[in-house]
């Protein structure tokens, strides 16, 4: 083997080492989130208009590893009582009819399962509960590096019929239509 063919083969392996390492250099476990940069809203249809909303204040539990999904964990915990619709309908929300927030303040949610599917996308599966009732849900999750923090995004639609969010006359969908899309912006730190 020539001294020629030697050097470039040191070089390729040099180069591909240090893209190696500059790739898993960056593997890190995001263990909490950033508040102020973090949001939950939520869209539905009154009437056959469109409406939205938020919950201003939760919290949650994480270990993520973005390069080790399946021992992820996850948990939500939404303070009901922090609704806000934009309008005079945020006490009728946290009425005995809607989120009945005296007896259930908080909606939780513990994923299950995060599984990968492309990069940077995985599919979560967890348990959503809210007064009482706990439903399996699945959405996509996408994940946007940003140094040492990151970006969680997705959204999920849940029926409000499922979770007795509208009880008596509001339990009909001619009003307030059944789907509700749960969307979510989570911004998280990294510890190395």
């Amino acid at each position: 083997m020539s001294n020629k063919l030697i050097y470039r083969s040191c070089i390729s392996i040099s180069f591909l080492f240090a893209y190696w390492m500059g790739n898993t250099s960056y593997a890190t476990e995001f263990k909490s989130i950033v508040s102020d940069k973090s949001t939950i809203g939520f869209v539905y249809k009154q009437m056959g208009v469109g409406m939205d909303g938020s919950f201003k204040k939760f919290t949650a539990q994480i270990a993520f590893d973005p390069t080790k999904p399946q021992n992820a964990k996850a948990a939500f915990d939404i303070d009901l009582t922090s609704i806000d619709t934009g309008g005079p309908a945020d006490e009728e929300a946290q009425g005995k009819a809607w989120f009945n927030t005296k007896v259930y303040p908080k909606a939780t949610f513990t994923a299950t399962q995060i599984k990968p599917t492309t990069a940077n996308q995985f599919d979560v599966t967890g348990n959503l509960t809210i007064k009482g009732q706990t439903r399996e849900v699945k959405f996509p999750l996408k994940y946007t590096p940003q140094g040492n923090a990151g970006t969680f995004t997705g959204s999920v639609i849940m029926h409000r019929g499922d979770f007795a969010i509208g009880e008596g006359s509001w339990s009909k969908f001619d009003v307030v239509a059944n789907d509700i899309q749960i969307n979510f912006n989570i911004s998280a730190t990294a510890s190395k």
